[in-house]
């Protein structure tokens, strides 16, 4: 399991480009004799058939992120990756999808061991491309329902900076939509100096940026959750031109759809209001990506926390809040409309998370610890699957 780990860690591939990641995650299915197929370019779909009884989904993503890894460990990354416009990145797993697959394996592993254990079909989903919420997607679209068995319910877990050993489960709502676009402000390029025959798309931009943190200070309850954010913001070229153009890019995270229609409604208007009042085009809004929401089914989760509890020990089970964090994993439930769960689990030492260094994920420090790390999600996604499948 570990050298299995630290092979990805140090050989990270970016969203959907995951091809030697692919190559690796085959050679070891083929190793234990379990049939695949590639599905949405980059994923693996493994098939573990073991006799008559119900079918199980278990999910792991396989996609690393343009990062460049700062930590100690003699597997650290060094990897490179190009992203879709050319620009050549280092590339990390920063978000512990390696651990995820890890895991996955690792659990496959024990499973093929013990078929004697248990009865069914266990339906492995190595997922490409979380990072850019294409992957889901990509293999649904790609037939991935038309070539595998239909779970009856779909599994998937995520490491967190809490404590290792530790699993955290969220009953209901557990992850956020998310929602990102790219927006282009039009105006009229003048001298500095001359500002009168502009029309000048940063000032315009700063009115936009300002006005949409209204949004959910005074559009949205204070019952509710959303957050609006303005990740990037390029204009111009030189200090005493006014450009013609500024761009911005935003993301937004809701909980519920209602709230989400509300803000994505609230954004249109306040973006293509202010334009108008300086006078400029109508701006360009162009989709980024969306992530759909993760809800748990109520049942199912109650049954895997009290799976969780009986393999990790009840002291190491908690009951955890929403996260607004978003993840694509959604969308391979959503298209058969079967329950899912999703839960998360700790990877750094007590003394890290005491002390509040622990890095957060998409950190180029965030290295969880393999042990206990390795050992608890394996055994969590084993415990997952026999749930439903056998003792």
């Amino acid at each position: 399991m570990l050298s299995f780990y630290r092979h990805l860690h140090a050989n990270p591939e970016l969203s959907m480009q995951e091809h030697a990641t692919a190559e690796f995650i085959e050679g070891h299915l083929d190793t234990l004799g379990i049939e695949h197929f590639r599905c949405g370019g980059t994923g693996v779909v493994g098939v573990l058939r073991n006799g008559a009884g119900p079918v199980v989904g278990f999910r792991a993503d396989t996609d690393g992120l343009p990062i460049l890894e700062d930590s100690t460990v003699d597997y650290r990354s060094t990897a490179r990756g190009v992203l879709a416009d050319g620009t050549e990145v280092p590339v990390m797993h920063g978000c512990g999808h390696d651990t995820h697959v890890a895991a996955l394996m690792t659990a496959t592993e024990m499973l093929v061991a013990r078929r004697e254990t248990w009865s069914g079909t266990v339906v492995l989903i190595f997922q490409p491309g979380e990072e850019t919420a294409a992957g889901a997607q990509a293999m649904v679209e790609d037939g991935l329902w038309d070539r595998a068995p239909h779970p009856e319910v779909i599994f998937g877990q995520h490491v967190m900076p809490g404590l290792a050993g530790t699993v955290e489960v969220v009953a209901g709502p557990a992850m956020a939509y998310a929602d990102s676009w790219k927006v282009t402000l039009r105006g009229e390029q003048s001298h500095g100096s001359q500002p009168q025959d502009s029309i000048d798309p940063i000032v315009l931009g700063a009115h936009i940026v300002t006005r949409l943190q209204g949004i959910v200070s005074r559009e949205i309850s204070a019952r509710e959750s959303a957050v609006v954010t303005v990740g990037t913001f390029h204009a111009g070229l030189k200090e005493n031109i006014i450009p013609d153009s500024a761009e911005f890019t935003l993301n937004v995270r809701t909980m519920d759809e209602e709230v989400r229609t509300t803000v994505l409604a609230a954004l249109r208007r306040i973006i293509s209001a202010e334009a108008q009042a300086s006078g400029a085009p109508e701006p360009v809004i162009e989709e980024l990506y969306r992530f759909p929401r993760n809800f748990n089914d109520l049942d199912a989760t109650a049954s895997l926390a009290e799976a969780l509890r009986g393999a990790l020990g009840a002291e190491n089970v908690k009951d955890g809040e929403p996260k607004m964090g978003s993840e694509d994993f959604g969308a391979l439930p959503g298209a058969l409309g079967v329950p899912s769960v999703f839960w998360f689990f700790g990877g750094f030492d007590a003394q890290a998370v005491d002390a509040g260094t622990a890095p957060v994920n998409h950190s180029p420090r965030f290295v969880p610890v393999p042990e206990p790390t390795l050992w608890t999600a394996a055994t969590a996604a084993l415990a997952a699957v026999r749930s439903k499948l056998g003792s």
